[in-house]
């Protein structure tokens, strides 16, 4: 049965989470072409703050999105895109490139709380609308053999800041203030309210 919008995003988690709440959705693959690259500007400007940031690149999936279905004269259908940043120190974790930058990370996090910031998008004919969900997270006091065998999985590296909330990084975690789904990629409730303002009935 085709879905009642498009996912901007190649996240089997983000692919989970609306599963979760019942919505049929197909999977937009913003670019088919080899070597991919990034779909939209995913490097955060040098005066552009990190909710600014966050917002901004989902929005631009989002619209991006749409572009796309003209171009390939597809079905229209709302196009959802999200994107989730990891915040320490006001600066934002991306996902590490190697090993190093893995234990660099986690050693940053170990023993703090930190913020994780998502956006979700929905953009439709004449109308793009956002919502952000803002997390606090905790991390227990790492030990570096637990650093060492964390970074030695290959959990961390496509994922921002280095862990998931679902996933092995889940033992970690000592506390969280905000949305559990949110920290996963998609913020449930946020995403629900903008289904609702569009016309879409989740539940």
């Amino acid at each position: 049965m085709p879905g009642t919008l498009y996912l901007a995003s190649r996240s089997p988690r983000r692919r989970e989470l609306l599963k979760q709440i019942g919505v049929k959705f197909e999977a937009l693959l913003l670019r088919l072409a080899n070597p991919r690259g990034p779909d939209i500007d995913e490097l955060q400007g040098a005066d552009e703050s990190c909710s600014v940031y966050v917002e901004r690149t989902a929005r631009e999936k989002a619209a991006f999105g749409l572009n796309v279905l003209r171009m390939r004269s597809m079905q229209y259908r709302p196009v959802l895109a999200a994107d989730t940043i990891v915040i320490v120190d006001g600066v934002v974790l991306p996902k590490p490139a190697n090993a190093e930058q893995a234990r660099e990370f986690m050693m940053k996090l170990s023993g703090r709380t930190h913020e994780v910031r998502t956006a979700v998008a929905l953009a439709m004919e004449g109308s793009l609308t956002a919502a952000i969900s803002v997390s606090q997270v905790t991390f227990r006091t790492l030990e570096e053999s637990e650093i060492t065998r964390y970074c030695g999985t290959p959990e961390p590296y496509d994922k921002a800041g280095g862990y998931a909330i679902q996933g092995l990084a889940a033992v970690f975690i000592e506390r969280l203030e905000g949305s559990y789904s949110g920290v996963m990629g998609l913020p449930l409730y946020e995403t629900g309210q903008l289904l609702s303002l569009g016309g879409m009935k989740v539940v």
